[in-house]
């Protein structure tokens, strides 16, 4: 049994998602959202988020870490806000010795869904049809449950991978 937090960051709103793993059975553990001041400045800001992580890393010990990928939007500045704050969600993981692996969003949508391109309401129903218990609290913790289940189905893959490029 493996325990996998998905992560899915966010300047304002960073989702985290955690599942149990064995084999192809998958278990809900929790989800949620950690949150930054956003009249503070960035500084202060990335330190909140990195904190609010690591209380949620010390509070259910995930054993991998999953994160998306930062797309880029036409927005420059607020492409290097979100890949700072992806940095800051990262680093929390990274400095547990947990470690992480990074999913293209369209990848995550199509180990969930079967299609690279679904809507939002489409991963969500995808979320709650393979982990019928999970709260869903917010939508960027469905998009970390949806981070954790790719990583679920992928890890196994990841792992041969790294077997064979060991011998």
């Amino acid at each position: 049994m493996v325990r996998i937090i998905g992560l899915d960051p966010g300047l304002r709103n960073t989702g985290w998602g955690i599942i149990e793993a064995e084999g192809s059975r998958l278990i809900y553990v929790a989800d949620g959202a950690v949150h930054s001041e956003a009249d503070a400045p960035l500084a202060v800001r990335l330190h909140q988020i990195y904190t609010q992580v690591m209380g949620v890393l010390h509070d259910f010990a995930p054993d991998e870490a999953a994160i998306e990928e930062t797309f880029v939007n036409t927005d420059a500045r607020a492409t290097l806000k979100l890949g700072q704050a992806r940095g800051a969600v990262m680093l929390a993981p990274a400095s547990l010795q947990i470690p992480v692996s990074e999913y293209a969003p369209n990848t995550v949508k199509k180990s969930v869904v079967g299609a690279g391109h679904a809507e939002k309401q489409q991963v969500k129903h995808m979320v709650k049809v393979l982990l019928p218990k999970a709260a869903l609290k917010t939508a960027d913790s469905t998009d970390a449950l949806a981070i954790a289940l790719c990583h679920a189905h992928h890890r196994g893959a990841r792992s041969l991978a790294a077997v064979l490029a060991r011998s």
